[in-house]
């Protein structure tokens, strides 16, 4: 019995290990790091902030449609990522936008950019477009 809980721990610990709360300049470095343009950085640190304040764990069990939005960006069930399974739009378990290796999510939210712009976020739409977006210059950008 007591290996059973030990393991139960050990498992929810690893579990809840993985998600990572971003700072603003660790995060617009990733994306730097990861192709994303100079003149995008403040759009997506926008984003991000008022979708999840940065944290990879975030998760969206409200939207209207019963679809939930996932990670750091919170995207979306009903069209980028599948639950339970890889599918959809971005081919992704919905899961994997939980950890703090946010490649996946950065390449997901790229592919959605693309596709509908910044407006794809509610966030970005009432938060971020037409307003003063979060500086990144003492992130040395």
């Amino acid at each position: 019995m007591k290996l059973i809980i030990f393991i139960t721990i050990l498992i929810a610990t690893f579990t809840f290990s993985e998600a990572k709360v971003f700072s603003k300049c660790e995060f617009v470095k990733t994306l730097y790091n990861a192709g994303v343009p100079r003149n995008e950085l403040r759009d997506w640190a926008c984003i991000a902030q008022y979708e999840s304040n940065y944290n990879t764990a975030a998760i969206n069990n409200y939207n209207t449609d019963g679809s939930k939005d996932f990670g750091i960006f919170q995207i979306n069930s009903r069209y980028w990522c599948k639950i339970g399974s890889v599918g959809n739009d971005c081919n992704l378990n919905c899961n994997s936008l939980l950890n703090d290796n946010i490649s996946d999510d950065i390449k997901c939210a790229r592919l959605i950019k693309s596709r509908q712009g910044f407006s794809a976020w509610v966030a970005w739409n009432n938060r971020c477009q037409g307003k003063t977006l979060p500086t990144v210059s003492e992130c040395g950008f």
